[in-house]
């Protein structure tokens, strides 16, 4: 079985600090059940290539106790030849460095998201196309899928569960190895060896950070560990509780704290939700989302104008949705108002189908949440895939902050904010989006503007 890793960046060699294996040599590495080559077909400045191929010793496995038990089979199977748990555990202990998003020569390179693509020539896929793309698309990836014929001399035979699938994106090394960790014997269905509790830790620990908020994690889930209920059960549980570590009045009371005390004097929460109603109204849009809703702050006030004749409501955070259907006391609403409202959990960096075709979205302070290199990724989901027509952005101005007394030297105005931008780095954004996908774009300052160092909040509105 065969996995190729490709990248364009410049210089592409990089690859080989990244992978830890140098492109000038072939290296092998035993494994309990056969043994794993490295090397790279091409190695340019302009495209790198490194390829790992597993060979599988059939006879071993059966001597290992680790084949079917049906006598034949132990010996005539697909196992040998297909991405499967074989697969995963080679890059787990081949590339175990890079998997873990280490690379000391070069640590701003592990961070970086640069143009990766990974190709498996044979993968079975007990699901179809469908379960590709639900796994995948999700993560950002485009996809490249070739089927094959069950038998090329009989095609009323159909098509064999074995497909040749590419996948491109730009992402980090790291991530691009954990969603492959996870996903081929999530896509086989089975594992060849025994599954027990630490294969829970395994799999929470690879899929940090993007397993919670995949629209399909409890079928990966599921499916990684063998449809066993009191393991799958149990990964659930963890991944809640790790994503819900307060109750939802805890993590509403702290969020409201936390930005309140430093910005509550100027009432700039109110006047950033009137600044975006008022350009919403103004785009004519009647079918609204907001992104990152939070505790529904904004959809309350857009329920009030019979404009908006839908409105979404998307957010990663289980706690807040249950606090923003709280708040805007779903349950008691009249079905014609109620059909009005959805909330859906999700990622804004994840590609969701969920969100195509609505005529404006709101984005109101959170893209300062979002870790500088997943900001890419919530391009692409909302301004290349979603594509509405309008879309409001507000976030910090950066230069106000020393005018409030409460907020101490350098510092944020929420401890969760991973940046905050000055006027020029908004504005030198919002140009990268009109270049890359075509939206003009509209600043607005929400607030009084001081002389010096401007509004307090500012704002865009991109128009396509």
């Amino acid at each position: 079985m065969l996995l190729q890793i490709s990248t364009t960046h410049e210089p592409a060699t990089d690859l080989g600090y990244l992978l830890h294996k140098h492109p000038g040599r072939r290296q092998a590495f035993d494994l309990p059940f056969g043994t794993a080559h490295v090397f790279y077909p091409q190695a340019r400045e302009d495209l790198c290539t490194c390829a790992l191929l597993l060979d599988v010793d059939p006879v071993g496995l059966v001597r290992r106790g680790q084949g079917s038990d049906a006598p034949l089979e132990q010996y005539v199977n697909d196992r040998p030849y297909v991405a499967s748990s074989f697969l995963s555990v080679a890059i787990g202990r081949v590339f175990r460095s890079a998997l873990a998003g280490r690379c000391p020569e070069r640590p701003d390179l592990a961070t970086t998201p640069i143009p990766l693509e990974a190709r498996l020539p044979v993968v079975p896929c007990r699901g179809g196309e469908d379960l590709l793309r639900a796994l995948f698309v999700p993560l950002g990836y485009d996809l490249e899928i070739q089927r094959h014929p069950l038998d090329p001399r009989f095609p009323d035979w159909g098509d064999s569960p074995y497909l040749t699938v590419t996948l491109r994106a730009n992402a980090r090394l790291q991530d691009l190895l954990s969603h492959l960790y996870v996903l081929i014997p999530v896509l086989d269905a089975t594992k060849h060896y025994w599954i027990g509790d630490h294969e829970v830790d395994k799999l929470l620990r690879h899929g940090e950070g993007w397993l919670g908020s995949h629209p399909q994690r409890e079928e990966i889930v599921r499916r990684y560990l063998k449809r066993n209920r009191p393991l799958v059960r149990q990964a659930l549980e963890r991944l809640v509780a790790e994503e819900q570590p307060d109750s939802p009045d805890e993590q509403a009371e702290k969020a409201l704290g936390e930005e309140a005390a430093v910005e509550r004097p100027l009432r700039l929460h109110e006047q950033r939700i009137d600044a975006v109603v008022g350009e919403l109204r103004a785009s004519g849009a009647r079918r609204v989302l907001d992104l990152g809703c939070g505790q529904g702050s904004l959809i309350q006030t857009l329920i009030g104008d019979a404009q908006f004749t839908e409105i979404v409501g998307l957010d990663v955070s289980h706690r807040a949705l249950e606090v923003a259907a709280e708040r805007l006391r779903l349950d008691q609403l009249s079905p014609q108002q109620r059909d009005r409202v959805k909330l859906l959990h999700g990622s804004l960096t994840y590609a969701d189908r969920r969100i195509h075709g609505f005529d404006a979205a709101a984005a109101v302070e959170v893209i300062e949440h979002l870790d500088p290199h997943r900001l890419e990724s919530f391009e692409r989901v909302v301004f290349e895939r979603a594509r509405p027509a309008t879309v409001v952005v507000t976030t910090p101005n950066a230069e106000y902050n020393v005018r409030f007394p409460a907020l101490p030297g350098d510092a944020y105005r929420h401890r969760d904010h991973r940046f905050e931008w000055s006027r020029d780095e908004f504005a030198a954004w919002t140009a990268r989006l009109h270049e890359r996908f075509g939206y003009s774009a509209r600043h607005l300052p929400v607030g009084a503007e001081d002389p010096q160092v401007g509004p307090a909040t500012q704002m865009a509105v991109l128009s396509l």
